[in-house]
């Protein structure tokens, strides 16, 4: 009886948001722009594949992970069909101060940037101006040592560096116990809006690791 219960349970819940591999170029409702923590990224995962984004003196903070096409309903599209060159691996390097490094970027655009409908230049000078839209707050790069504090700090500080944001335009999310990103919605025209379904997921946690910048 009890296992009869749990997949009914298990049949009632709403399923994840997923990739679509039917995602069509240009086909979407909105950005989600994430920002992703540098440090924390270089203890978690960087350091150990050798990333230039992790090199000694390389004084990256909240470096951009991606601009991501998304839908309403929570899905996205992913490595969608396109006619247009990749980039070269000199272009890709000339976006590592944007994106932490060459490699880095071209994943983004492989991945995510095929399906904005634009060129990779085009993807590329777009993700330049979203995030030149959002005041990355300093306060995190005058950290003199590693802290624990709650995720919601980190999101207070977005908003408070952003007077037009509302709490329903930025989710902080969490890995591992620490500070991974902060995933900020824009409208396909850059301006911030309000998140859709399945990505107003605030971590809770109240001592989420934060590695001050070396």
């Amino acid at each position: 009886m009890r296992l009869f219960v749990l997949v009914l349970a298990l049949l009632a819940a709403p399923l994840a948001p997923a990739a679509r591999a039917e995602g069509r170029a240009g086909d979407f409702d909105y950005y989600v722009m994430a920002l992703s923590w540098s440090p924390n990224w270089c203890r978690a995962t960087g350091r150990a594949q050798g990333s230039e984004q992790c090199a000694e003196g390389a004084g990256f903070g909240w470096v951009l992970h991606g601009l991501w096409p998304q839908y309403e309903d929570g899905g996205w599209p992913e490595y969608c069909d396109v006619t247009f060159r990749n980039p070269s691996r000199s272009d890709t390097a000339a976006e590592a101060d944007l994106f932490g490094s060459g490699g880095s970027a071209w994943h983004q655009w492989n991945k995510h940037g095929r399906c904005t409908g634009l060129s990779a230049d085009d993807y590329y000078r777009l993700s330049r101006r979203a995030l030149a839209g959002v005041e990355r707050p300093g306060i995190f790069r005058q950290l003199a040592r590693d802290v624990r504090l709650p995720a919601s700090v980190v999101e207070e500080a977005f908003l408070e560096a952003n007077p037009d944001m509302g709490a329903e335009m930025i989710t902080v999310t969490c890995r591992d116990g620490a500070i991974a990103e902060a995933r900020i919605c824009l409208t396909r025209d850059l301006r911030m809006r309000a998140c859709g379904e399945g990505v107003q997921r605030d971590c809770a946690m109240t001592d989420a690791y934060f590695e001050a910048m070396r």
